[in-house]
C-alpha cells in the first residue's frame, strides 16, 4: 500500500517509520525542505528511542521516502496521512491553518480516489472543514473525483512511541465510508494480527475521543497534585494514599503519580482546545478550567519549596537543576516545569546550572546563556545550595549520595518526582523535601 504522511514532526515521523516498518511504502512530506535533506541522510530532528535506526533502516530498503512536494505523489499514494501541527492561538483553541492547507493541496491536485486522514489533534467538526475545501477546490477544477475523509488520531507517549504505535491498546479510527473502512482496516491489519483493536467510530466522536482521553489524563493529574498538597498539610502520606485507591478497580493505578505539573506538546495543549471549543458552543467546562489552574499553581511548587527552605533569602544562590525535558526519554520542553521553575529563580537571583541528558540543546535554542549547563549530573552539583529535580530521568534514580554531599555546600534535594525515599536521603545528611509526603 501506497501512503503520504504530512508533517514530518514527533506524530508524523513515528507514523511514516512504523508503518514502513511493517511493510507499506511511505512517503513523509514537508514544506521544510532542509529538514527533508537532513531526513534523507538518516538524521533525525527529534529524539525519541529507536526513531533513528527504524528511519535509517526503512530509507536504505526503499520503503520509507521523504519529500516537499505533495502535489507530485498524488497520483501513486491511496492515502494522505495529515500529521502537520495544530499549533494554540493565543485563546487557547487549535490553529488549522496548516491542516486545511493540506486539503486545500490534495483538492486543487488530485486526479483520483484520495482517502484524507486526519492525524492531526483537531477539534470536532474539523473533517468537515476538510470535505468542504477538497469539494470546493475540485468544483473550482470542474472536476467530480471521489474521496473521503476520516479521523485517525494518534495516542502516542514521548519516550515510548515506536511501541505504543506498533502495539497499540486501540486503534481509533473515524469513517462515514465502507471504502475508507477496509482502507484503514487493511493498513492497520498486519500489527493488530493477534488482536484486532480498531474501535471505528463516526468521524466527530473519534476526533472528540483524543481530546477526552487527554484531558481524563490530565484530569487524573491535577486531581492527585491536589491530593498531595493537603496530605502535606495533613500529614498523610500520598503514595500509601495513591496505592489505596488505585487498588480500586472502578480507578485504577495509572496516572495517579503526583508530581510538579505535567507539560509536553499533548496535555496542555488539548486541554485548552476542548475548554475553548465548548465555549464556542456555549457551553463551560468547569472541571477542565480546575485541572488547567492547578496544573498552573502546582508548576510553581518546587520554586516554592526552595523559596521556604532559605527563608525568601534566595539572591546568590547556586542551585542545580536535574531535568529540563517535560518527561524523560524526549528531549521535548514544552510546557515543561523545568522553565517555570528556572525563571522564578533568576528572577530572585539565583545562579542555576542544568543537566538533562536529552534536551541540553533544546534549553539553550529556548534561553541560551541565561543558565551554566553541566558536563553531567554530578558537575551541575559542584557548589550548590539546593538540587532540584523536575524530571525522572532513570539515570537520576540511583546516585551516588556520598558523591553528591562532598560536591554540594549545603545538602538540601528538592524532588519533584518523588523519585527517592525520604529515609534513605536522610540517613545520607540531606534535607529532603518531595511531594506530598512529610
Amino acid at each position: 500500500m501506497n501512503i503520504a504522511i504530512v508533517g514530518t514532526g514527533y506524530v508524523g515521523l513515528v507514523s511514516g517509520a512504523c508503518f514502513a516498518e511493517m511493510g507499506a511504502d511511505v512517503t513523509c512530506v514537508d514544506v521544510d525542505e532542509k529538514k527533508i535533506e537532513r531526513l534523507r541522510q538518516g538524521i533525525v530532528p527529534i529524539f525519541e528511542p529507536q526513531l533513528e535506526d527504524l528511519v535509517r533502516r526503512n530509507s536504505k530498503e526503499g520503503r520509507l521516502s521523504f519529500s516537499s512536494d505533495l502535489a507530485s505523489l498524488l497520483d501513486s499514494v491511496e492515502i494522505v496521512f495529515c500529521a502537520v501541527g495544530t499549533p494554540p492561538d493565543e485563546d487557547g483553541s487549535a490553529d488549522l491553518k496548516y491542516v486545511l492547507e493540506v486539503a486545500s493541496t490534495v483538492g486543487r491536485n488530485m486526479h483520483g480516489y484520495i482517502l484524507f486522514v486526519t492525524k492531526s489533534t483537531v477539534p470536532v467538526g474539523t473533517s468537515k472543514k476538510v470535505k468542504a475545501i477538497i469539494e470546493a477546490e475540485l468544483g473550482a477544477r470542474g472536476v467530480r473525483i471521489p474521496f473521503d475523509v476520516a479521523s485517525n488520531p494518534e495516542f502516542l507517549k514521548e519516550g515510548t512511541a515506536i511501541k505504543d504505535f506498533m502495539s497499540p491498546d486501540r486503534v481509533v479510527v473515524g469513517v462515514e465510508s465502507e471504502r475508507a473502512r477496509k482502507l484503514l482496516a487493511s493498513l492497520y491489519r498486519p500489527m493488530l494480527l493477534k488482536s484486532f483493536r480498531i474501535l471505528f467510530t463516526d468521524i466527530a466522536s473519534a476526533e472528540m475521543i483524543k481530546y477526552a482521553s487527554n484531558s481524563m489524563l490530565a484530569t487524573r493529574i491535577s486531581f492527585m497534585n491536589d491530593i498531595a498538597n493537603l496530605c502535606e498539610l495533613v500529614g498523610a502520606d500520598v503514595n500509601m494514599v495513591r496505592r489505596g485507591i488505585g487498588a480500586d478497580t472502578r480507578i485504577g493505578n495509572q496516572f495517579l503519580y503526583p508530581g510538579c505539573g505535567y507539560g509536553g506538546s499533548c496535555f496542555p495543549k488539548d486541554v485548552k482546545a476542548l475548554v475553548r471549543s465548548a465555549e464556542k458552543e456555549g457551553y463551560s467546562m468547569d472541571v477542565l478550567k480546575a485541572v488547567e489552574a492547578v496544573n498552573a499553581k502546582q508548576k510553581e511548587v518546587v520554586f516554592k519549596k526552595l523559596s521556604l527552605h532559605f527563608g525568601g533569602r534566595l539572591e546568590g544562590r547556586k542551585v542545580a537543576l536535574w531535568g529540563l525535558a517535560f518527561k524523560p526519554d524526549t528531549d521535548d520542553m514544552r510546557e515543561a516545569v523545568s522553565l517555570i521553575a528556572i525563571e522564578s529563580m533568576l528572577k530572585a537571583g539565583c545562579t542555576v546550572t542544568v543537566y538533562d541528558p536529552a534536551a541540553m540543546d533544546e534549553c539553550r535554542r529556548r534561553i541560551g546563556d541565561r543558565v551554566n549547563y553541566a558536563t553531567d549530573m554530578y558537575d551541575a552539583l559542584e557548589g550548590a545550595e539546593a538540587l532540584m529535580i523536575v524530571t525522572e530521568w532513570k539515570q537520576f534514580r540511583m546516585p551516588d549520595w556520598a558523591r553528591m554531599r562532598s560536591l554540594m555546600s549545603h545538602p538540601f534535594i528538592i524532588d519533584g518526582r518523588n523519585i527517592y525515599d525520604p529515609d534513605e536521603a536522610a540517613r545520607c545528611g540531606f534535607a529532603y523535601t518531595c511531594i506530598g509526603r512529610r
